[in-house]
């Protein structure tokens, strides 16, 4: 199955932090936001680990103007439902003033077994991480181990335009995300191994018996097969307030994806990709400088400056963006991220000239409300359409 013309559709799950109005902290209200989300999102708004975040998905698509326009829904309505409960919705990979601990979890069986299982984890500080997860698909199970073994190498490029978590719980912790160092924790947190279907299976039936991960669910790799969607899910990026960044993400991935499936097919050999220590250090390396920093040549394993590696992903992609008519749109997303800098930077310049992560919070909440000023770029073609974003209750 495949979208329009076999171009893979696509979609995007973003998970936010909910926070006081008064004090900016994190608050547990995402039973009342996802209740009252639920009346234009449906099934879209959901649950996340803790009570003080919730997740919003957008629908299988394959145009970005579609992407687009199903996360400004999407934000909107969650937007509404906060002010509704009383909060405030924020896009950020970790809480930016100190939160309450222990951290309330959201009260379902399997959170409260997830929870005894990883221990302190579940409580650790900057514990309420929050991502950016892109779907690509419909991918036959071989055809998503398939992509995920090509990108191993290229996705620390792609968490460096996504880093967007300088501040944990009132203190900047040197790195650009410190989401990524937070999520480490987490078992089976890391780059995907190199697997066919034979051996994803065993892998994973591996863990679970030995107890490393209770289900499916719980496996954390950077790229993974979905369990209930046939698609490959990327777990690498945080959550960031402009709109544009997971577009951005999402169309890159899926035009590498296009990239990879074709030469596969065409019987090109697998590509020799560096060790899991190797990517290891390069994730750790993206998430430390973003893009200010260095980055793993994937094909010479010499550091590089990261926006030299930003040009090569964006090359290799670029016959398959233009395939798909999102060359462009690309180029002109690249152009500001790297004029104007990432999330982080925007985040760490606030504080810079305000001297109040008050300020920096809400910050975010205000960009990631103004969700209409770069949808003129992006090409109209579309399995849905845009409808009304003005409130919670207008059906997206």
């Amino acid at each position: 199955m495949t979208g329009r013309d076999d171009v893979l559709r696509f979609g995007v799950e973003e998970e936010f932090l909910l926070v006081d109005r008064a004090t900016r902290c994190t608050v547990p209200r995402a039973h009342v936001v996802v209740a009252h989300a639920s009346q234009a999102l449906g099934r879209r708004a959901q649950h996340e680990f803790l009570a003080t975040q919730v997740e919003a998905c957008t629908r299988p698509v394959t145009a970005a103007a579609a992407l687009r326009a199903d996360l400004a829904c999407a934000r909107r309505a969650m937007a509404a439902a906060a002010e509704d409960a009383g909060c405030l919705l924020v896009a950020t990979g970790t809480a930016v003033l100190p939160s309450h601990h222990p951290l309330p979890l959201t009260p379902t069986d399997r959170y409260r077994r997830v929870a005894a299982h990883v221990g302190t984890v579940a409580d650790q500080t900057g514990g309420e991480i929050c991502g950016c997860h892109v779907h690509l698909g419909d991918l036959s199970r071989a055809d998503a181990l398939t992509v995920s073994a090509h990108l191993r190498p290229w996705l620390p490029v792609l968490q460096a335009l996504c880093v967007n978590s300088p501040f944990c719980e009132g203190r900047d912790c040197g790195a650009a995300s410190t989401r990524a160092g937070r999520y480490l924790a987490w078992p089976t947190c890391g780059p995907s191994p190199v697997l066919d279907q034979a051996e994803y299976e065993r892998t994973v039936r591996r863990l679970i018996a030995r107890r490393v991960i209770l289900d499916r669910k719980m496996l954390y790799w950077y790229a993974r097969p979905s369990e209930h969607l046939p698609t490959l899910e990327v777990r690498i990026a945080d959550t960031n307030a402009d709109v544009d960044v997971p577009v951005l993400l999402a169309l890159l991935l899926r035009g590498l994806a296009h990239t990879f499936l074709a030469a596969h097919r065409r019987g090109a050999p697998p590509p020799h990709t560096p060790s899991t220590v190797v990517l290891r250090e390069a994730h750790r390396q993206a998430a430390l400088g973003g893009l200010a920093g260095l980055g793993t040549d994937p094909h010479t394993g010499r550091r590089v400056p990261m926006p030299h590696l930003v040009a090569a992903l964006a090359e290799l992609a670029a016959p398959a963006l233009a395939a798909t008519g999102d060359l462009e749109t690309v180029r002109l997303f690249l152009h500001r991220r790297l004029s104007h800098g990432t999330g982080a930077d925007r985040q760490r310049a606030v504080f810079a000239r305000r001297q109040s992560l008050t300020d920096v919070v809400d910050d975010l909440v205000h960009l990631a409300a103004d969700t209409g000023t770069a949808a003129a770029h992006l090409p109209s073609t579309s399995t849905s359409s845009p409808v009304g974003l003005d409130r919670a209750r207008v059906p997206c």
